[in-house]
């Protein structure tokens, strides 16, 4: 499984753990991973993310998955989220 948010592509990065005798070794700062289920209302389904917390935070800020899914760049999201992006905007379409 890798350790890249599905919603908002945020993956890892790399950088110098520096110790006090300022010794630099590289290192990795992973992202903060969440399994969550988010429920659409266009749809009336609930659908399982690996997410981060900051796009948690973006999700509830926007108004839920809907409007998220609807503003999001498509080549940030995940094939799984941009399967349920276009199913979003087809149901939108035909409703």
């Amino acid at each position: 499984m890798s350790r890249v948010c599905e919603l908002s592509g945020k993956g890892p990065m790399t950088g110098n753990k520096i110790s006090h005798a300022n010794n630099k070794t590289r290192r990795r700062f992973l992202p903060n991973l969440n399994d969550v289920t988010l429920i659409s209302d266009v749809l009336g389904q609930s659908f399982k993310f690996r997410i981060s917390a900051a796009a948690l935070r973006t999700v509830d800020h926007r108004g839920g998955l809907d409007a998220f899914l609807a503003k999001a760049k498509d080549e940030e999201l995940s094939v799984n989220a941009l399967k349920i992006k276009k199913d979003i905007a087809k149901a939108q379409a035909t409703a």
